[in-house]
Protein backbone atom coordinates (compact mmCIF):
# COMPACT_ATOMS: atom_id res chain seq x y z
CA UNK A 1 0.00 0.00 0.00
CA UNK A 2 3.28 2.08 0.36
CA UNK A 3 6.14 3.31 -1.39
CA UNK A 4 9.23 1.38 -0.46
CA UNK A 5 12.79 2.15 -0.84
CA UNK A 6 15.93 0.15 -2.09
CA UNK A 7 16.85 -0.57 1.40
CA UNK A 8 13.08 -1.59 2.57
CA UNK A 9 12.93 -4.31 -0.79
CA UNK A 10 16.31 -5.53 -0.35
CA UNK A 11 15.74 -6.00 3.53
CA UNK A 12 12.73 -7.51 2.61
CA UNK A 13 14.16 -9.80 -0.15
CA UNK A 14 17.35 -10.54 2.13
CA UNK A 15 19.66 -9.93 -1.27
CA UNK A 16 22.31 -7.16 -1.53
CA UNK A 17 21.14 -3.67 -2.21
CA UNK A 18 23.49 -4.15 -5.35
CA UNK A 19 21.36 -6.77 -6.80
CA UNK A 20 18.05 -5.31 -5.77
CA UNK A 21 19.29 -1.85 -7.63
CA UNK A 22 19.81 -4.43 -11.08
CA UNK A 23 16.52 -6.00 -10.61
CA UNK A 24 14.68 -2.87 -9.86
CA UNK A 25 16.43 -1.51 -13.10
CA UNK A 26 14.97 -3.80 -15.09
CA UNK A 27 11.56 -4.11 -13.62
CA UNK A 28 11.25 -0.42 -14.32
CA UNK A 29 12.33 -0.67 -17.76
CA UNK A 30 9.65 -3.47 -18.00
CA UNK A 31 7.40 -1.26 -16.62
CA UNK A 32 6.42 -3.41 -13.71
CA UNK A 33 7.77 -1.12 -11.21
CA UNK A 34 7.78 2.71 -10.91
CA UNK A 35 10.44 4.65 -9.10
CA UNK A 36 9.93 8.26 -8.53
CA UNK A 37 12.10 10.61 -10.05
CA UNK A 38 12.63 12.67 -6.81
CA UNK A 39 12.58 10.37 -3.92
CA UNK A 40 13.28 7.38 -5.76
CA UNK A 41 10.53 5.11 -4.06
CA UNK A 42 9.26 2.31 -5.17
CA UNK A 43 5.67 1.21 -6.46
CA UNK A 44 4.11 -1.54 -8.60
CA UNK A 45 3.98 -0.66 -12.00
CA UNK A 46 0.96 -1.04 -14.76
CA UNK A 47 2.92 -3.02 -17.18
CA UNK A 48 0.64 -6.16 -15.73
CA UNK A 49 -2.57 -4.24 -16.71
CA UNK A 50 -1.74 -4.75 -20.17
CA UNK A 51 -1.53 -8.76 -19.72
CA UNK A 52 -4.58 -8.55 -17.56
CA UNK A 53 -7.40 -6.64 -18.99
CA UNK A 54 -9.42 -9.58 -18.36
CA UNK A 55 -9.08 -8.95 -14.40
CA UNK A 56 -12.03 -7.75 -12.98
CA UNK A 57 -10.68 -4.70 -11.14
CA UNK A 58 -9.34 -2.92 -14.55
CA UNK A 59 -12.75 -4.21 -16.20
CA UNK A 60 -14.73 -2.31 -13.32
CA UNK A 61 -12.39 0.26 -13.89
CA UNK A 62 -13.30 0.39 -17.66
CA UNK A 63 -17.28 -0.44 -16.84
CA UNK A 64 -17.82 2.34 -14.04
CA UNK A 65 -15.87 5.09 -15.99
CA UNK A 66 -18.46 4.11 -19.26
CA UNK A 67 -21.55 6.07 -18.22
CA UNK A 68 -19.63 9.21 -17.62
CA UNK A 69 -17.54 9.26 -20.87
CA UNK A 70 -21.17 8.44 -22.83
CA UNK A 71 -22.55 11.33 -21.22
CA UNK A 72 -19.24 13.22 -22.28
CA UNK A 73 -19.78 12.26 -25.75
CA UNK A 74 -23.21 12.85 -25.75
CA UNK A 75 -23.08 16.37 -24.52
CA UNK A 76 -20.17 17.39 -26.96
CA UNK A 77 -20.03 14.52 -29.94
CA UNK A 78 -16.43 13.89 -30.24
CA UNK A 79 -14.78 10.84 -29.40
CA UNK A 80 -13.86 10.23 -25.55
CA UNK A 81 -11.50 7.76 -24.25
CA UNK A 82 -10.12 6.71 -20.78
CA UNK A 83 -7.03 5.16 -19.86
CA UNK A 84 -4.11 4.52 -18.19
CA UNK A 85 -0.34 6.77 -18.68
CA UNK A 86 2.51 4.51 -17.86
CA UNK A 87 6.01 4.85 -19.04
CA UNK A 88 5.86 5.05 -22.35
CA UNK A 89 2.55 4.31 -23.56
CA UNK A 90 -1.28 5.19 -22.70
CA UNK A 91 -3.12 1.95 -22.29
CA UNK A 92 -6.91 2.50 -23.37
CA UNK A 93 -9.25 1.60 -20.83
CA UNK A 94 -12.93 2.49 -22.11
CA UNK A 95 -14.20 4.57 -25.03
CA UNK A 96 -17.37 6.09 -26.08
CA UNK A 97 -16.93 7.19 -29.98
CA UNK A 98 -18.37 10.31 -31.26
CA UNK A 99 -22.11 9.58 -33.20
CA UNK A 100 -20.75 10.12 -36.65
CA UNK A 101 -19.91 7.86 -39.57
CA UNK A 102 -16.49 9.49 -39.93
CA UNK A 103 -14.99 9.11 -36.07
CA UNK A 104 -11.60 8.70 -34.56
CA UNK A 105 -11.80 5.46 -33.30
CA UNK A 106 -9.81 3.40 -30.85
CA UNK A 107 -11.00 0.02 -28.88
CA UNK A 108 -10.35 -0.98 -25.07
CA UNK A 109 -7.01 -2.48 -24.71
CA UNK A 110 -5.09 -0.39 -27.49
CA UNK A 111 -2.01 1.05 -26.28
CA UNK A 112 -0.72 4.51 -28.17
CA UNK A 113 2.66 6.57 -27.65
CA UNK A 114 2.64 8.85 -24.51
CA UNK A 115 4.97 11.47 -24.62
CA UNK A 116 3.51 13.26 -27.43
CA UNK A 117 0.39 15.53 -27.99
CA UNK A 118 -1.77 16.17 -25.34
CA UNK A 119 -1.10 13.13 -23.09
CA UNK A 120 2.37 13.74 -23.12
CA UNK A 121 2.70 16.97 -21.65
CA UNK A 122 -0.47 15.73 -19.38
CA UNK A 123 2.09 12.77 -18.12
CA UNK A 124 5.23 15.49 -18.00
CA UNK A 125 3.42 18.31 -16.27
CA UNK A 126 3.69 16.05 -12.94
CA UNK A 127 7.31 16.54 -13.16
CA UNK A 128 9.62 19.82 -12.61
CA UNK A 129 11.04 21.07 -15.58
CA UNK A 130 14.50 19.09 -14.12
CA UNK A 131 13.07 15.95 -15.02
CA UNK A 132 11.23 17.23 -17.99
CA UNK A 133 14.55 18.35 -19.78
CA UNK A 134 16.07 14.82 -19.10
CA UNK A 135 13.40 13.18 -20.38
CA UNK A 136 13.55 15.73 -23.54
CA UNK A 137 17.33 15.20 -23.75
CA UNK A 138 16.68 11.30 -23.61
CA UNK A 139 14.23 10.79 -25.77
CA UNK A 140 14.29 13.67 -28.23
CA UNK A 141 11.14 16.41 -29.30
CA UNK A 142 10.20 14.30 -32.53
CA UNK A 143 9.15 16.54 -35.65
CA UNK A 144 5.80 14.31 -36.58
CA UNK A 145 3.71 17.01 -38.54
CA UNK A 146 4.38 20.73 -39.19
CA UNK A 147 2.41 22.02 -35.85
CA UNK A 148 4.84 19.15 -33.44
CA UNK A 149 6.64 21.47 -31.47
CA UNK A 150 10.35 20.53 -31.24
CA UNK A 151 11.99 23.88 -29.18
CA UNK A 152 12.52 22.53 -26.10
CA UNK A 153 11.99 26.13 -24.10
CA UNK A 154 8.34 26.47 -26.33
CA UNK A 155 7.69 22.69 -24.59
CA UNK A 156 8.60 23.76 -21.42
CA UNK A 157 6.10 26.86 -21.47
CA UNK A 158 3.59 24.30 -22.84
CA UNK A 159 4.08 21.94 -19.61
CA UNK A 160 3.53 25.05 -17.55
CA UNK A 161 0.22 26.25 -19.15
CA UNK A 162 -0.69 22.56 -18.01
CA UNK A 163 -0.07 23.11 -14.67
CA UNK A 164 -1.79 25.94 -14.52
CA UNK A 165 -4.83 25.14 -16.62
CA UNK A 166 -5.42 21.45 -15.90
CA UNK A 167 -5.74 20.17 -19.07
CA UNK A 168 -3.21 19.93 -22.04
CA UNK A 169 -3.85 20.59 -26.00
CA UNK A 170 -2.70 19.01 -28.85
CA UNK A 171 -3.67 21.12 -31.94
CA UNK A 172 -2.35 18.41 -35.05
CA UNK A 173 0.95 18.05 -33.14
CA UNK A 174 0.90 14.29 -33.45
CA UNK A 175 -1.13 13.78 -36.15
CA UNK A 176 -2.07 16.07 -38.94
CA UNK A 177 -5.53 17.36 -38.86
CA UNK A 178 -6.54 15.76 -35.77
CA UNK A 179 -7.03 17.79 -32.36
CA UNK A 180 -7.07 16.51 -28.76
CA UNK A 181 -7.67 17.65 -24.91
CA UNK A 182 -6.88 15.42 -21.87
CA UNK A 183 -7.63 15.76 -18.26
CA UNK A 184 -5.53 13.88 -15.32
CA UNK A 185 -7.61 11.99 -13.11
CA UNK A 186 -5.17 11.31 -10.36
CA UNK A 187 -4.05 8.24 -8.88
CA UNK A 188 -6.39 4.95 -8.56
CA UNK A 189 -4.35 1.77 -6.93
CA UNK A 190 -1.18 3.51 -7.62
CA UNK A 191 -1.85 4.19 -11.17
CA UNK A 192 -2.32 7.30 -13.16
CA UNK A 193 -5.39 7.99 -14.83
CA UNK A 194 -7.02 10.15 -17.86
CA UNK A 195 -9.54 11.22 -19.61
CA UNK A 196 -9.53 13.05 -23.13
CA UNK A 197 -11.57 13.59 -26.10
CA UNK A 198 -10.03 13.15 -29.58
CA UNK A 199 -11.74 14.69 -32.76
CA UNK A 200 -10.76 16.18 -36.35
CA UNK A 201 -9.52 19.25 -36.54
CA UNK A 202 -12.60 20.63 -38.89
CA UNK A 203 -14.79 19.58 -36.09
CA UNK A 204 -13.05 19.87 -32.77
CA UNK A 205 -11.52 23.36 -33.90
CA UNK A 206 -10.10 26.24 -31.48
CA UNK A 207 -14.07 27.35 -31.41
CA UNK A 208 -15.05 24.48 -29.98
CA UNK A 209 -11.87 23.30 -27.96
CA UNK A 210 -12.90 26.64 -25.81
CA UNK A 211 -16.22 25.80 -25.31
CA UNK A 212 -15.98 21.66 -24.42
CA UNK A 213 -13.01 22.47 -21.98
CA UNK A 214 -15.03 23.13 -18.94
CA UNK A 215 -17.40 19.87 -19.80
CA UNK A 216 -14.49 17.99 -19.95
CA UNK A 217 -13.39 19.05 -16.51
CA UNK A 218 -16.84 19.10 -15.12
CA UNK A 219 -16.54 15.22 -16.01
CA UNK A 220 -13.02 14.29 -14.53
CA UNK A 221 -14.21 15.81 -11.34
CA UNK A 222 -17.76 13.44 -11.65
CA UNK A 223 -15.51 10.69 -12.68
CA UNK A 224 -13.07 11.18 -9.98
CA UNK A 225 -15.86 10.76 -7.28
CA UNK A 226 -16.80 7.19 -9.14
CA UNK A 227 -13.67 6.02 -9.23
CA UNK A 228 -12.75 6.91 -5.20
CA UNK A 229 -16.25 4.83 -4.12
CA UNK A 230 -14.66 1.70 -6.69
Amino acid sequence: DEALRLSDLSAHLGISKSTTHGLIRALVAAGALNQHPQDKKITLGPATVELALKNQIYLQLGARSQPRLDELRNQINETVFFGLLRPWRTLILATAEANNPIKISSPPGSTILLLVGALGKLFLSQMDDTEVRRIIKTHGLPQYTKASIIDEEIFLKEIADVRQSGYALDKGEYLSGINAIAVGLGDHFGLQLALWVVGFAESLDSEKIDKVIEPIKATAVKLRKTLKTS
